[in-house]
């Protein structure tokens, strides 16, 4: 009989270390078996062989007809427990694939791949900037792709993984959501055929199951699309990881453990000694300066890779919101904006009206003079709270009494309240009543969904397309000629260090749907604060002035790149004891900790869960290790969130 301690990939299972099981088969590190918790089946990973302990163990059940998992992936497994603390179980889930059954293997499944030539259409030829990158991007590291939209970046990341294939290497392409995902992957299949695996959670659990399994057995190079569950994917020999879109929050996972994928991204890329490429037309402002100071290639891709549109600059008008006599059709869409739309219509041409929902506090704003109430602590929006009558920060607990009226104009009507998409459509409807209208956000029926949609929307299924985020992430609509923005400011009010870095992302993006060498564009935005920097920075894509703005503000306030940070909370019966909770354990950081900066407590931004109450307290240190310390001295009932991207 042989003994191994095995890694469990249960989330049930919340301790720290391996397990021991036995087995009359003589197994090797990595291999994937089954094995008894409590009394449930569940996967694991044979971590090393023991001698007979001193106490009963279970047998493990069964073993995996299959190699075992590479010393790059178990060598990431344990970076990742150390940099991203969770329980065991919760770590050791994410290599592992979403079923207990082991698929028999098959010719095809270990085969399905050959070594043939793979290339199946011509690509159009090189634009001067992609040819340039190309060149530039050479060898193992990590490489900035910063490239306007529309510059082609998707070009290149065929390219490189043309290299990688050619050198015997795999390579992985991340995305950040599965709506972008079907793109990419036409992208990919048209060049490379059946080299091409797609992983994301919109397949069944047998089919990613299945597709897990046949990338283990792989023997040939392949190419593995997917969002950031991806990384964790069994790929033999990666020669090229790529992060496109890398700012986007979505690489963030909001369970334990809670990993930056572009951070474990880059760790793989060095276990694999190969090329890492974040790309991204608005880098964030993290990758940005860590490229800087370790003096990492940023790669610019500044010109369009369509040359055979109009050469005619985006046309961008700012609509003031204050002065309502712009409104006198419609009290959420400007005369000029509807206009701009009516004369798209006669032209056969397709219309985008983007609503910026990402802030959905009780923020207030001036309808007047566009003041807002800000914290002076942190120089981040207040968010006004009916129930006590309080304007408070969430991140340091300040606190003040609602304004009666405006102290900068003396207006009464202060409080913004945001609209929603459903709002937008019946409007357009009752002044357009022969547009085709489509409306994509978050609310959407699976059948409506954008991803659905994309082949449809660019043949010009629809006249007015409107939305959230989504819509402005990675569409190239050749027929799009107006863009409008309807509430630009929202975003900016979000109580949150990044709220301006999230704005200049989201509006720069959907400024890009146009311009892209098909056709004239105009865009409309639609603020109460017309020469606000970030906006004007983002409609002219001006990144390097939004760039040195928003790191003077950071340093200023002590937030990322300049410190580390960690989000603590705490959920109690009441919000009185939650609050006494959070004072007991702020004091007994700051004791514990000297060196940590300790803010808050405060409520946190959504109070309430699941019938308890939630407060909260952000950590900020030069050392990340001290954080690390922190976790490990949790009370019971407290959770954590190390390197949030946000801190609602």
């Amino acid at each position: 009989m042989h003994y191994y301690e095995v890694l469990v990939g249960a989330l049930a299972y919340h301790g720290s270390e391996a397990l021991t099981y036995s087995s009359d088969r003589l197994l090797t590190r990595g291999q994937l078996v089954r094995v008894a918790l409590r009394d449930r089946s569940t996967l694991g990973v044979v971590l090393r062989s023991v001698g007979k302990p001193g106490f009963a163990v279970k047998p493990i059940s069964a073993v995996a007809p299959y190699p075992p998992l590479t010393q790059p992936s178990l060598q990431l497994m344990e970076w990742l427990r150390a940099y991203y603390p969770a329980p065991l179980g919760a770590v050791v889930r994410q290599f592992v694939p979403p079923t207990e059954i082991f698929p028999q293997p098959t010719a095809t499944s270990t085969d399905i791949v050959t070594s043939e030539t793979w290339s199946a259409q011509p690509l159009p030829p090189l634009g001067a900037d992609q040819a340039a990158a190309l060149q530039a991007i050479q060898g193992p590291g990590s490489f900035l792709l910063h490239g306007i939209t529309g510059s082609g970046k998707s070009r290149v990341y065929v390219e490189l993984a043309e290299r990688a294939l050619s050198a015997g290497t795999s390579a992985m392409v991340l995305t950040p959501e599965i709506g972008l995902t079907a793109q990419l992957t036409d992208t990919f299949r048209h060049t490379f055929g059946s080299r091409v695996y797609v992983l994301h959670s919109q397949l069944t659990a047998a089919e990613r199951r299945n597709i897990w399994y046949e990338l283990l057995a792989q023997t040939q190079p392949v190419i593995v699309i997917g969002p950031r569950s991806a990384l964790f994917s069994p790929v033999h020999s990666l020669g090229l990881i790529v992060l496109d879109e890398a700012h986007d929050n979505a690489y963030k996972n909001e369970s334990a453990p809670h990993y930056q994928a572009g951070r474990v991204a880059a760790k793989l890329a060095q276990l694999h000694k190969a090329t890492f490429v974040l790309g991204s037309a608005t880098p964030a402002v993290e990758d940005y300066y860590l490229a800087t100071q370790k003096q990492r290639p940023i790669v610019a891709m500044q010109r369009l890779a369509k040359t055979t549109g109009p050469h005619v600059a985006t046309a961008i008008e700012m609509v003031d919101m204050k002065q309502r006599e712009l409104f006198s059709r419609s009290p959420l869409l400007s005369d000029r904006l509807l206009a701009h739309i009516a004369d798209a219509m006669k032209r056969g041409e397709q219309s985008l009206l983007f609503l910026n929902r990402r802030g959905t506090a009780n923020v207030v704003l001036c309808n007047q003079c566009g003041w807002q109430s800000v914290c002076p602590n942190c120089d981040l929006s207040l968010t006004y709270h009916g129930d006590e009558h309080l304007l408070r920060c969430h991140v340091c607990g300040f606190s003040a009494s609602l304004p009666s009226s405006c102290p900068t104009c003396g207006n009464t009507d202060i409080l913004f309240k945001s609209i929603g998409t459903k709002a937008v459509v019946a409007a357009l409807q009752k002044l357009f009543p022969a547009a085709r209208l489509q409306r994509f956000d978050t609310d959407a029926k699976k059948s409506e969904r954008l991803e659905q949609h994309l082949t449809a929307l660019a043949a010009g299924s629809a006249d007015i397309i409107v939305g959230t985020q989504m819509i402005g992430k990675g569409l190239d609509l050749p027929q799009l000629s107006v863009v409008g923005i309807v509430n630009a400011d929202s975003s900016l009010l979000i109580p949150d260090y990044t709220a301006a870095e999230q704005t200049y992302q989201l509006i720069s993006q959907v400024v890009g749907r146009v311009g892209r060498g098909h056709r004239a564009g105009t865009v409309v935005v639609q603020t109460y604060d017309p020469e606000n920097t970030t906006l004007l920075a983002a409609v002219h894509h001006r990144w390097q002035q939004f760039y040195e703005a928003e790191l003077q503000e950071r340093r200023l306030f002590h937030f990322p790149p300049f410190v580390y940070l960690l989000k603590l909370r705490v959920l109690r019966a009441s919000s009185k004891t939650a609050e006494q909770a959070a004072v007991q354990f702020a004091t007994q950081l700051k004791h514990d900790f000297p060196a940590a900066t300790i803010e808050g407590p405060a409520p946190s931004f959504h109070p309430r869960e699941r019938g308890k109450y939630s407060w909260q307290l952000l950590v900020k240190a030069s050392s990340r290790q001290t954080l690390i310390d922190i976790i490990a001295s949790l009370p019971s009932g407290w959770s954590y969130d190390i390197d949030p991207v946000n801190l609602l």
